[in-house]
């Protein structure tokens, strides 16, 4: 635990004050300093889409649980309704959906120890805030069958975009000058958008209040050499290997990259200038087992050319 930061880094660029304040909860918990009858943590994710929110909540549920995959996700868009709010919980005896248990309440009850990921959390009806308190403030909740789930061992975490869309209409994004200021304004946009969203007594019962700030260009780079080293792992299987030059990272980075979504697109330009050209050309025998091949930037896009497999060095006795 003394090394979190460093293994969060290892799948989330940048965002060093989310990820230090996430990592101290964490320790304080595991410590004995926190509430054991709280969850673990409680926080709101705030700032533009693509910067890493996600990303940071399935590093957490893989570092601390082991699996991504401990990590239930809830689009709260579909929580807008009074009558749906019930589904969080599960339905009260003599109603549809009784036997189904609650969505949030059953996900934890099977796996206690989870990270809940509570999308869009600003479009939530008010009674969901009702039974985030409970969560938040007793650890406890009882679904609609009776049953009292325990809460004290999960990350809670909600996002949202609160603020930034007032935000985006300055030169927030790729930011590459002027950066403090930019990323001060981002903040009090957002600050003033979440405190008229919320209710005090609501906020006040999260431990930490994170924004995230827009990306650097430096950092899309580093992004791009994340996700290109999952390719890489991918193709080592195979026995393929594959270098990028700068120029071809450059290209990745420059198309990968939007303004409004940050780096998400970024994955589906690596899946459609990338993975797809190879996967054509391995398929149609043009790559195999042993070769090394080199991707390199033009004006028309990528290329792929094979190059010769370094010869290992040899020792004389």
């Amino acid at each position: 635990l003394l090394h979190m930061e460093d293994r969060l880094h290892e799948r989330v660029i940048g965002q060093e004050e989310a990820i230090v304040a996430i990592s101290d909860a964490v320790r304080r918990s595991r410590a004995g300093l926190q509430d054991p009858k709280r969850p673990m943590g409680s926080f709101i994710f705030l700032g533009p889409t693509g910067v890493g929110k996600t990303e940071l909540a399935k590093a957490l549920a893989e570092y601390l649980f082991d699996d991504e995959q401990n990590m239930v996700r809830i689009d709260m868009s579909e929580f807008q309704e009074k009558h749906t709010v019930s589904r969080l919980i599960g339905a009260p005896p003599g109603y549809v959906g009784y036997d189904e248990g609650g969505q949030l309440t059953e996900a934890v009850r099977r796996r206690p120890f989870r990270v809940i990921l509570l999308d869009e959390i600003e479009k939530a009806h008010p009674d969901v805030f009702n039974i985030l308190l409970q969560i938040m403030e007793d650890g406890r909740l009882t679904d609609g069958q009776g049953r009292t789930v325990d809460f004290s061992n999960t990350l809670v975490i909600m996002t949202s975009n609160l603020g930034t869309a007032e935000a985006s209409r300055r030169p927030v994004g790729f930011v590459t000058e002027k950066r403090e200021s930019e990323s001060a304004r981002l903040r009090s946009s957002v600050d003033d958008a979440l405190h008229r969203a919320f209710r005090p007594e609501f906020l006040n019962r999260i431990d930490e209040i994170i924004v995230f700030d827009a990306l650097s260009s430096e950092q899309i780079h580093k992004i791009v050499e994340l996700m290109i080293g999952e390719v890489e792992e991918r193709l080592a299987e195979h026995g393929v290997s594959i270098e990028l030059t700068p120029e071809a990272k450059d290209w990745l980075a420059d198309k990968g990259f939007d303004p409004t979504y940050g780096a998400r697109p970024l994955r589906r330009a690596i899946q459609r200038y990338v993975e797809n050209p190879l996967s054509k050309q391995i398929i149609s025998g043009d790559f195999k087992n042993g070769d090394v091949i080199s991707v390199d930037a033009t004006d028309d896009g990528l290329t792929f050319t094979k190059t010769d497999a370094p010869v290992p060095a040899t020792v004389e006795v």
